[in-house]
């Protein structure tokens, strides 16, 4: 039996157990995923200063962040379709967690429900928000995630429009979705993969079902590509936290600027990094070098600007040593698979 003990080996099963389409989905960037391969490289270049002769008999991961305790310094990062990946994807996610005494973050796109995750699940979790033109819709699902007792609400800020993924069109992953015989052929191959999503509790995206309830999988794609709203401002932030009393994380802050009118918009933490490149053809970080120095300089630049606010990377990050030289400047990670978005 092969011994799997790196994130690299469980991307490598991955790989041979979901069809192309859904892997690069979960596992590449947008554009010419020049972020993605920028953070990847910055993660790289990473080396630990060794120091010796000091007691290490005690040693522990476990730490308070937004009141709560994890065990690690990690939460897992809102995935969409994680539901397409595995069957009940979601719930296993969230029961992983919690025996790990780290949080789960639940997607807006997410195959399982806000309730069904609720009700598999006996502790807490997040909940992941995009600003839709339907604020009803997002008004109705503020309040289903105050109902399941969601311990903090993570509004995504950097999608205003859709970014273009181009490995997604390419491989059918499109809206609506378009069946090739390359892309049926990769699900034929996999009978294993394909019988666990079909006796899955859902094979539609399960939050806005439940608003939809006469909509397939094709529609509700449709209807979200058309629900980006580009026009979305700070206002819009101060909206939802007039509807949210709760921890709210803003994902998405790259800018000390930015971090200044998050504290200002009561928000107790930010993410950053970009979430591996997914939704941003070349980012930068306002203010900051090039390669490592990056890594070394942008925690300070969003505390700096967000008087201390809580902060987060989100992405790409894949072993102990990227964990390790950035935990003392930030007060988590979120963690993913490379180029996923929410």
């Amino acid at each position: 039996m092969p011994v799997n003990n790196s994130i690299e080996d469980l991307r490598v099963i991955a790989r041979s157990r979901i069809p192309r389409a859904l892997f690069d989905y979960i596992d590449r960037g947008s554009y010419d995923e020049l972020t993605w391969t920028r953070n990847r490289d910055d993660l790289r270049a990473i080396e630990l200063r060794q120091r010796v002769m000091v007691d290490v008999s005690r040693l522990t991961t476990g730490t308070t962040v937004l009141g709560e305790h994890w065990k690690m310094p990690v939460a897992l990062a809102p995935t969409g379709l994680t539901g397409f990946f595995h069957r009940d994807g979601e719930i296993e996610a969230a029961r992983a967690a919690q025996a790990a005494g780290v949080p789960y973050t639940l997607s807006t796109m997410s195959i399982c429900s806000i309730e069904d995750v609720r009700a598999a699940v006996e502790g807490t979790f997040w909940f992941q928000l995009y600003l839709m033109r339907d604020r009803g819709f997002n008004a109705a699902l503020i309040s289903r995630a105050r109902e399941a007792r969601c311990s903090a609400l993570m509004l995504t800020l950097d999608l205003p429009l859709q970014a273009l993924r181009r490995r997604d069109p390419k491989n059918g992953l499109s809206v609506p979705p378009r069946i090739t015989a390359a892309n049926a052929w990769e699900i034929l191959l996999r009978p294993r993969w394909l019988t666990g999503v079909l006796l899955g509790r859902r094979r539609t995206l399960g939050n806005l079902a439940a608003f939809f309830p006469k909509r397939g999988i094709g529609e509700l794609s449709e209807w979200v590509g058309g629900q980006f709203d580009p026009s979305i401002t700070w206002k819009d932030v101060a909206w939802v936290r007039e509807r949210w009393p709760g921890k709210l994380i803003l994902k998405g802050i790259l800018d000390a600027g930015d971090a200044r009118l998050a504290a200002d918009a009561r928000s107790y933490a930010n993410t950053d990094l970009a979430w591996g490149g997914a939704g941003c053809a070349a980012c930068r970080w306002a203010g900051v070098g090039d390669g490592s120095k990056r890594i070394d300089r942008r925690q300070a630049l969003l505390r700096d600007g967000g008087s201390g606010l809580a902060t987060y990377d989100d992405g790409l990050f894949a072993r102990g040593s990227e964990y390790g030289c950035c935990c003392s400047r930030v007060s988590g990670r979120g963690l993913h698979r490379s180029g996923h978005r929410s």
